[in-house]
């Protein structure tokens, strides 16, 4: 413990992820969590595909897919009534590996972590609190107490505060968290259902403004509950129970509620801290921002932050990378959690609304316009790589170098199906699993390109050109540099060595193997 390269406070999924990640690149970590246990039941429910690619490099993504539910349809209630249903299937088919919308909640997902995790000889330490630090030169300083009471100290290079929403790292950083409380107080419940939502599919009811979701769960009959209730509804004073909501839920979904695991109320900020680093610490996940649940984002966003600043502090510390190239985690990372932020308030505020308007939008006109709008290829490929994540690009960071259509520097690298649809064939993704920098060629590499990468230590991987490649923003021939986390870093169309040579020399980029 005593040799730990990089302290994380925090061991949600945010915490967990960063520590795997960090693992898997030869970081010696120690994580710490003041809850004595892994939490039992969950709010966060939605995998999203570009988690799952992430999770694909480290070889976890086959297990949370065997374990979860893929929903392929969603279905809209209004006034008691199913109103309209949309059918998405593989709605990202083409786009990811992983097309379908997947349902894995947020307890089983941690202990799947905490397997991983403890199979790289790492334990989470339980109990065991942040209570301050300094930097000192070129370490971290940390003061922890254990759960007897006793005092910790603790050196390291770095700390990550994955602490959630009450961060102590956060406030040691004495930023800001600006933002608001929604009105209305969150329930959710796990159930074991029968009726017509005990179907496999998405249920929405947004209808009489106040929100309400079913979402399918691994396993005969059951679902999971999200809702909302109107502010005078219930107070934090006297907490809502099942019976409270439960009469309201079987008028609207005609359900049969069999069987009620547990159930549990919240309130939902958003919030987003004025700055994502302070030397040597750095804030993610809920620490960093939190926001609306519309769009299933909160965790999986917190997940992007992990894997973003886990390979940027491994390729400092393993001396594959300048020190400078952690101040691009925070513009990186505070953009895209700022325009979430904006997105998700907006959504929440309009399926919540109780204005003429609105309710008039949502009772009418969403169920008529909805399905026919699905059908459009260009809507649900829209759609999907917005909720999905795939989407989230860094073109205007300090590592984004060169042009392209789709493929410019800074975007995520696209997915390309393999040329044999056997089962076990190879993707490009397959050789992401390295978590280390590499050159692709899409088409014919010249004997210049081949040089370098041979010169510098760089994996090159060339793909033999396929039709279906010119669809996805790649193009014929060109150079791309990607990132450990598979991000484009250089897309160069004139295939330029040099300019892959000089990126390389001004960010002192080396490879594991070489270095």
């Amino acid at each position: 413990m005593n040799d730990a390269q990089v302290l994380i406070a925090g061991a949600g999924p945010t915490g967990l992820v960063l520590a795997l990640f960090l693992t898997r690149q030869g970081i010696r970590v120690r994580i710490i969590d003041p809850v004595p246990e892994p939490g039992t039941t969950s709010r966060a429910l939605v995998v999203q595909a570009r988690t799952l690619e992430f999770y694909r490099q480290v070889g976890i993504a086959d297990a949370v897919v065997e374990n979860a539910a893929e929903f392929t349809g969603v279905n809209l209630w209004v006034e008691g009534r199913k109103a309209a249903h949309v059918a998405i299937g593989a709605i990202g088919a083409g786009l990811s590996p992983f097309p379908y919308l997947t349902v894995f909640p947020q307890d089983e997902h941690e202990r799947l972590l905490i397997e991983r995790l403890t199979a790289e000889g790492v334990a989470v330490e339980r109990g065991t609190s942040l209570q301050g630090f300094e930097e000192t030169g070129d370490r971290v300083r940390a003061h922890l107490t254990r759960a007897d009471g006793s005092g910790d100290r603790c050196d390291v290079e770095y700390l990550a505060g994955c602490d959630g929403a009450r961060s102590r790292v956060r406030e040691l950083f004495h930023t800001t968290f600006l933002g608001g409380t929604y009105d209305r107080l969150f329930f959710v419940a796990d159930v074991a259902v029968a009726g017509p939502v005990a179907d496999g599919d998405l249920h929405l009811a947004p209808d009489d403004g106040d929100f309400l979701a079913v979402f399918p769960m691994k396993g005969r009959g059951r679902a999971r509950f999200i809702g909302t209730v109107l502010k005078d509804a219930a107070t934090d004073a006297t907490p809502l129970e099942w019976s409270d909501v439960s009469h309201a839920i079987v008028e609207r979904l005609k359900v049969t509620v069999e069987h009620v695991n547990w159930f549990s109320t919240y309130r939902v900020h958003h919030r987003i801290a004025g700055q994502f680093r302070k030397g040597r610490a750095f804030l993610l996940g809920d620490a960093a921002h939190i926001h609306s649940p519309v769009g299933g984002q909160g965790m999986n966003t917190g997940i992007g932050d992990a894997v973003n600043l886990a390979w940027k502090l491994a390729a400092v510390l393993n001396g594959c990378a300048v020190a400078r190239v952690l101040d691009t985690y925070e513009p990186e990372r505070i953009a895209f959690a700022r325009q979430l932020v904006r997105t998700t308030d907006r959504a929440f505020s309009l399926v919540t609304s109780n204005g003429p308007i609105a309710r008039w939008v949502r009772l009418h006109v969403v169920p008529r316009v909805l399905p026919p709008f699905f059908e459009f290829t260009a809507v649900r490929r829209l759609l999907f790589r917005t909720v999905s994540q795939i989407g989230v690009q860094y073109r205007s960071s300090a590592l984004s170098a060169g042009d392209g259509a789709q493929g410019r520097g800074g975007d995520r690298l696209p997915w390309v199906a393999p040329a044999d649809r056997a089962p076990g064939a190879s993707d490009n993704f397959t050789a992401l699993t390295t978590l280390d920098w590499q050159v692709h060629i899409y088409g014919d590499a010249a004997a210049a390109v081949t040089a370098m990468c041979a010169a510098r230590g760089v994996a090159l991987h060339v793909y033999p050109w396929q039709p279906a490649m010119a669809g996805t923003g790649l193009e014929r021939n060109a150079l791309y540099l990607i990132r450990p986390d598979g991000y484009i870093a250089v897309a160069d169309r004139g295939v330029h060595p040099a300019k892959l040579g000089q990126y390389l020399t001004d960010w002192e980029v080396r490879t594991r193997t070489t270095n």
